[in-house]
């Protein structure tokens, strides 16, 4: 899909703190961060995560009545998203400027969602009703429409760490139909012994993190930054091979123009990062892993890719053009283009 839509704004959460710009520093520094270990609840087990720190002060959205109970995924959200955001906010709480909301999620709510069920096995007749909204995948989204006053197009997509690729190409058609005036796109997950321990299963050497990223898109040209294309997303299952999914995503990727800067959606683990290795074997611009450093953090570390691809071209670091390669984990394999705007 090509496009030619404006990234206006963006924003990160992540291990590295509470700002896209700590994101990228920690980026450009490029060792892996430390990791933390927990004791998984009701065992002695030890499990490892990279989890988001404590900010320094309390954020001001959490004042909102409907953000009382959030749980930390959507408060990740909420901060990637107003400070993609910026100054327009002003516009969307007075009703000047239609706002689409777009929230990618693969693991999702999984804090609350222990909790709800946790609670509904040891005693049913007492399980608390107010968690089990903050269960839902859309919870996020909802909050964030609530605190800003939003009243347009509201999705939340679902699927594997490619989803938030696919939401920016959602949000394009939305802006090129002229159905918002402005797009946020917006991935955020929560880690939990729940994801860890899940994750383990599939990839033992893998280290789960949490946090959000989103970016904020206009149509026009007062930007520095543009999305100018989107790939198609290549399935694979028991009749399609990830390296070939892999392979397509990049020869499309490709011949959209060259790149001066890639972020691809490695991990570190050779088993797992084969295809996407295989695909761009004979890739020679400067490469980043962003997982192999803030880790494994399923849809939001897609959105971190985009964050950083926008963080380079607008800062010179990469000269025209960034491409972001995401291999997912079960679903697909798909890429973007930024380019200077």
């Amino acid at each position: 899909m090509v496009v030619s839509i404006i990234a206006t704004g963006w924003g990160a959460v992540s291990p590295a703190g509470w700002t896209a710009a700590e994101l990228s520093a920690v980026m450009v520094k490029g060792e892996a961060l430390p990791v933390e270990e927990f004791v998984r609840q009701g065992t002695t087990k030890t499990l490892r995560a990279r989890k988001v720190p404590k900010p320094a002060a309390r954020q001001a959205y959490l004042a909102h009545p409907r953000l009382r109970r959030t749980s930390p995924i959507s408060s990740f959200a909420m901060s990637a998203a107003l400070e993609a955001i910026g100054a327009d906010r002003a516009l969307i709480e007075k009703g000047e400027l239609r706002l689409g909301v777009v929230f990618c999620v693969m693991s999702g709510c999984v804090n609350y969602s222990r909790r709800f069920y946790d609670e509904v096995l040891r005693e049913p007749a007492t399980a608390s009703p107010l968690v089990f909204p903050e269960t839902v995948f859309n919870a996020p989204a909802s909050h964030l429409a609530a605190l800003l006053g939003a009243t347009g197009i509201n999705y939340t997509l679902v699927g594997d760490p490619g989803m938030f690729l696919q939401g920016l190409a959602q949000a394009a058609q939305w802006l090129q139909r002229g159905q918002v005036d402005a797009c946020v796109v917006v991935s955020a997950e929560e880690s939990d012994w729940l994801t860890v321990e899940a994750s383990a299963l599939f990839e033992p050497d893998v280290v789960v993190s949490e946090g959000a990223g989103a970016i904020y898109l206009k149509n026009g040209d007062a930007g520095s930054v543009a999305l100018e294309a989107v790939t198609d997303g290549f399935s694979f299952n028991d009749r399609a091979s990830r390296t070939l999914a892999a392979t397509q995503m990049q020869t499309e990727l490709s011949q959209t123009g060259s790149a001066d800067w890639l972020c691809d959606s490695r991990t570190g683990s050779v088993k797992e990062d084969f295809a996407e290795s295989e695909a761009w074997s004979s890739a020679m611009m400067p490469r980043w892993s962003v997982k192999k450093v803030l880790g494994e953090s399923f849809a939001a570390a897609s959105a971190w890719q985009c964050v950083l691809a926008c963080e380079r071209l607008a800062s010179g670091a990469a000269k025209s053009a960034a491409h972001v390669s995401v291999v997912g984990c079960n679903q697909q394999a798909i890429g973007a283009r930024w380019v200077k705007a």
